[in-house]
């Protein structure tokens, strides 16, 4: 009859269950031992987890670079097609009695309105973004700082 799985004999060999002769203690490692396993498996660990996020973030990458790419077909496209109106604009005017020339001025008049407006908020949103440094991380890391060097002194 088997024994069940996970219970020790010392049948015939005389072996305990770590393999040894019963009375025959095994070597602990040493702590100096211990640390080096450690530091050895924390070492490998870590370069795995920087492979793995290597691989993860090229994956990534590709794919937003496909992202970015087909947005930017859309934006061409999206361009072509604000051409399109503004000829049809233009038609409109001249449709209701305006010459031709008069109803792309307008409408060239009203873009370049358009685009001044549009430049003047982006000029202001800019203005209130830099400098570009991120003050708050920067101010979180020498709170960190400090904490670390009132631990030292205590």
């Amino acid at each position: 009859m088997s024994e069940p799985a996970g219970a020790t004999s010392t049948g015939a060999t005389g072996l305990s269950a770590a393999g040894t002769p019963p009375g025959q203690r095994t070597r602990e490692p040493s702590t100096g031992e211990l640390m080096r396993q450690l530091s050895e498996q924390t070492s490998s660990l870590v370069r795995a987890e920087l492979q793995l996020a290597q691989v993860e973030m090229s994956e990534k990458a590709k794919k937003a670079g496909v992202g970015a790419g087909l947005f930017g077909g859309a934006g061409i496209v999206a361009l072509y097609g604000v051409g399109a109106l503004v000829a049809t604009l233009i038609l409109v005017l001249v449709a209701i009695g305006l010459a031709p020339w008069l109803s792309a001025l307008i409408i060239t008049v009203v873009l370049f309105a358009i685009a001044g407006i549009a430049a003047l908020m982006g000029k202001k949103k800019v203005k209130e973004a830099t400098p570009a440094a991120p003050d708050r991380t920067i101010d979180n890391v020498k709170k960190d700082v400090e904490t670390v060097k009132e631990a030292r002194q205590s």
